[in-house]
């Protein structure tokens, strides 16, 4: 490649690639308004209402789980503010990598980006396994064919088009919201405070009835909480197939949270305060086994089949949209150049297909490992989340301070106060990932040190000057050739 074709900037190489290479790197433009990004932006998140957020009371007791969750309830909604505002104002395909990439150069790009392919990579495995788990509770049977059916017809779907793939994600998200409303409406006749409270405290600073583990389990049962609410970060992924992002993807991601918040608190409520915290705290199928338990309806009945087949569609839908979240986070790396570029080629109906399948294989082994589990899962899903929340809301806070001039569509109520709230509690949720269990660290931080290396040594010399989340260096450079 000749030097008219390469440049060199702030310790990195940039190629000019042909036309041909974008032309086979194309999505579907226009598949989506703010009605359908509302719906995305649940169903990123509604299996946390199903599954995931149960091993909380384990960790702090109800008491614990509810401080938790208010205080990542917090948390999300200042983060969606800010995170509508750079969406709007910035709607690339590499949502936060691009948003982090304009903020904080290429290495914080970089950083962000990997951060939120661990997080929505491995969210989907453990979703597989709470399928598992609650079709094991139905039939009697789960384990690995069921894993692999629902990886197969879900990325099979998504293989077929985005905006077909989006109505139909929709469709699944209502069936699941049905599925806690009457949830919710079965489990209020068998509502008792004291159910909330019936795990025994252990010896630990400040323990209680309310607080099971004491103080130290508030932060324990952090990254339990944030599964209430986690993936709804991703829909600015979204952003270079909807019709209009300024107006549509600040509305959807609002829409969305203020639905997600109502959910939790139902669930978090009903579930426990109709069948106990002691049933359900190691459950992988937890709205069944509350129904079934002695202190509700003491077996299986036509409520519990209702919640169980419906329920699995909250799991579905998360873990289709998840698998559309990490196809695009993929794809937008890797058409810039910071993954291997083969894994952002699409297909004649403008779809990332390696970027869908290559994940989906990792995703089923990590779904069959004895070693990782459920809750090992969403705790590695979870933090790699909460590293992208820290430098999301730092890239807020910058381009605010940086870039005072950026057209804004949509400024953040409070503005860098609003996203300061959210990342100190990001800060406080990175902290709480490895208190919980220290394999998260360690896991999480060879899958970095990989990507970090790739990186390194090799993708940073060979990044694509024509990325849309590139081009702006070209424009800044030139300007500063002018002045």
């Amino acid at each position: 490649m000749s030097e008219s074709e390469r440049r060199t900037t702030q310790g990195v190489e940039y190629e000019n690639v042909g036309e041909e290479y974008l032309e086979q790197r194309q999505l579907q433009k226009g598949a989506a308004g703010w009605v359908l990004l509302a719906g995305l932006g649940v169903a990123y998140v509604i299996s946390g209402e199903i599954s995931g957020w149960q091993f909380g009371l384990a960790e702090g007791g109800w008491g614990g789980l509810l401080i938790a969750t208010i205080l990542t309830a917090v948390m999300y909604t200042a983060m969606v503010y800010s995170l509508a505002e750079l969406s709007a104002a910035l709607p690339v395909a590499g949502a936060g990598y691009g948003f982090a990439r304009r903020a904080m150069g290429v290495w914080g790009g970089f950083l962000t980006g990997t951060a939120i392919v661990i997080e929505v990579a491995i969210a989907p495995a453990a979703i597989a396994t709470f399928i598992g788990g609650y079709v094991e509770s139905l039939i009697g049977f789960g384990g690995p064919l069921v894993y692999l059916l629902f990886y197969a017809v879900f990325v099979g779907m998504l293989l077929y088009g985005t905006g077909e793939a989006l109505r139909i994600m929709f469709v699944i998200t209502a069936a699941a919201v049905v599925a806690i409303v009457v949830f919710v409406v079965g489990m209020v006749p068998h509502f008792d405070s004291a159910n909330l409270f019936d795990i025994a405290p252990k010896d630990a600073a400040g323990a209680s009835s309310f607080l099971t583990s004491g103080y130290l389990g508030i932060w324990a049962a952090f990254p339990y909480a944030i599964w209430f609410f986690l993936g709804i970060e991703g829909l600015p992924l979204a952003a270079e197939e909807t019709r209009d992002p300024a107006r549509d993807m600040p509305r959807g991601l609002i829409v969305a949270m203020f639905a997600l918040l109502a959910f939790a608190a139902l669930i978090l409520i009903f579930a426990p305060g109709g069948g106990g915290s002691a049933t359900i705290q190691a459950s992988d199928a937890p709205l069944t086994d509350a129904i079934a338990s002695p202190k509700a309806y003491g077996g299986k009945n036509v409520l519990f089949a209702f919640v169980n087949v419906v329920g699995i569609a909250g799991l579905i839908a998360s873990f289709y949209s998840l698998i559309y979240a990490y196809s695009r986070q993929i794809f937008a790396l890797s058409r810039a150049g910071y993954l291997p570029r083969w894994l952002s080629i699409t297909s004649r109906r403008h779809v990332p297909w390696v970027a869908l399948v290559v994940p989906g294989v990792i995703g089923f082994l990590l779904s069959l490992s004895g070693i990782t589990g459920g809750a090992l899962l969403v705790l590695i899903s979870v933090f790699g989340a909460t590293i992208s929340y820290v430098l999301m809301m730092l890239s807020h806070i910058i381009l605010r301070y940086t870039e005072p001039e950026l057209e804004r569509p949509y400024k953040t109520p409070g503005g860098v106060l609003t996203s300061g709230v959210a990342l100190v509690l990001g800060v406080a949720s990175v902290i709480a990932g490895f208190l919980v269990d220290p394999r998260v660290l360690i896991g999480t931080a060879i899958v970095y040190a990989i990507m970090i290396a790739y990186f390194a040594f090799y993708s940073r010399h060979h990044l694509v000057a024509q990325a849309p989340e590139e081009e702006f260096e070209a424009i800044e450079r030139a300007e500063a050739e002018l002045r």
